[in-house]
């Protein structure tokens, strides 16, 4: 039967011993937060302050609080990514932190390939191209007042409304005179429609339903911009 694989409290030969315990685990107060870690987690980089910490360097100078962890007087919100990398060798980063405050303490504690990792995260960081953002397509309608409510119920494929314009009784119908708008539409997009697309995936597309007192201008036009 295969052995269970040796964890940090274990010794080399790995039968555990209630001896060497508690010298292995370890407790940091790095800025008024305890971290509970091993002696082997923290000597994951020899020459590192951490390693030098824990093996009692008579050239580091510290102190411990009154639960006896080592007091580090640095961000704890930093120390997190610095601690989990020296516990599985990968670097992690929450969104809401900045990979220069983790180069920062990693320099701090002299962690070599730790160091080297968040330098490569930066430079690629720095030098990715930009993102395509995306623009706008705007409309504008000239619309029968009684074909409002069916303008903005009937509008598809993401256009939205943005404003309406009353343009008077520019237009007679029967003996009645009705007040004509400029209804203006938009849509968000990322890229122009391909030759090949049919007219409905256009998105300069509008669907009316060819409403008769609902119709496009002859001067309509487009505008397209980033947002």
């Amino acid at each position: 039967m295969a052995s269970s694989p040796r964890t940090d409290d274990q010794s080399i030969n790995g039968e555990a011993s209630s001896s060497t315990r508690p010298r292995e685990w370890i407790r940091l107060n790095v800025g008024g937060t305890h971290f509970l870690t091993t002696r082997t987690t923290l000597c994951r980089d020899p020459s590192s302050f951490l390693c030098r910490l824990v093996q009692e360097d008579p050239e580091l100078h510290t102190d411990k609080d009154e639960t006896g962890a080592y007091l580090i007087d640095r961000d704890p919100t930093y120390f997190g990514p610095v601690l989990n990398y020296l516990r599985h060798g990968k670097l992690v980063i929450n969104k809401d932190l900045a990979e220069e405050g983790i180069l920062e303490e990693a320099e701090f504690y002299n962690i070599t390939e730790l160091i080297r990792l968040v330098k490569e995260r930066i430079n690629h960081r720095d030098n990715r191209p930009p993102k395509a953002g995306k623009k706008h397509m705007y409309r504008v309608l000239q619309c029968h007042e009684n074909e409002l409510t069916q303008l903005v119920s009937t509008m598809s494929d993401g256009w939205k409304f943005e404003q309406l314009i009353n343009i008077g009784s520019q237009y007679s119908y029967g003996s009645e005179d009705h007040t004509e708008f400029l209804c203006v539409v938009s849509r968000e997009y990322s890229s122009p429609p391909a030759p090949h697309q049919c007219p409905s995936d256009r998105p300069d597309h509008i669907d009316i339903h060819n409403s008769r007192d609902c119709r496009k201008l002859n001067f309509m036009y487009n505008l397209s911009g980033s947002p």
